[in-house]
């Protein structure tokens, strides 16, 4: 799943379908998290600098994750025995997902100019499996937890947005 595509895929759209094997054992498969807010963490690999300051700062502020209620997943290159290694390393509370042929990174997070090689990305999906959040970044850069956990409130408030103008339009059809 998850195959190449000629172009990236863009906020507003629906999040293409993947299922990947976990650290954890067992698969993890994006549209079973309908309903949820999902944050798609894509890194370049395990035991990297970067990549492993990145997860440990999400274990540091794991509370404040929690809080959003969303699903939190990283998505990396290697297997899934690697993965868990570097997660019980690290201590670290999501799932990783083992993309071992780059095929889901790949249709999230590449980018015109650079090779996959180089990215990681930020991937936010809300509730409805939209796209509301997509960055993509070099991968001597790191995107702070502010931000990630910003962008996941966003994508929630997106939905209750949506869910008030749905119960006002209603509430105008019934002279209300």
């Amino acid at each position: 799943m998850g195959g190449k595509k000629d172009r990236s895929i863009e906020v507003g759209e629906a999040a293409p379908d993947f299922e990947l094997p976990t650290d954890r054992g067992g698969r993890w498969r994006l549209s079973d998290q309908l309903g949820s807010v999902v944050a798609l963490l894509f890194y370049p690999g395990d035991e990297t600098l970067v990549c492993t300051k990145q997860l440990c700062s999400l274990r540091d502020h794991w509370q404040d994750y929690l809080d959003t209620k969303a699903a939190v997943v990283g998505v990396s290159p290697g297997s899934a025995e690697q993965h868990a290694a570097f997660s019980a390393k690290h201590r670290l509370p999501i799932p990783l997902l083992a993309d071992a042929d780059s095929a889901v990174t790949a249709e999230y997070c590449s980018h015109w100019m650079f090779p996959l090689l180089f990215m990681r990305g930020i991937v936010i999906v809300d509730a409805k499996g939209i796209i509301r959040t997509r960055r993509t970044m070099l991968r001597a850069f790191r995107p702070s937890d502010r931000s990630v956990i910003t962008a996941i409130y966003a994508a929630r408030g997106d939905a209750l947005e949506e869910r008030y103008k749905d119960l006002a339009t209603k509430g105008k059809a019934e002279g209300r």
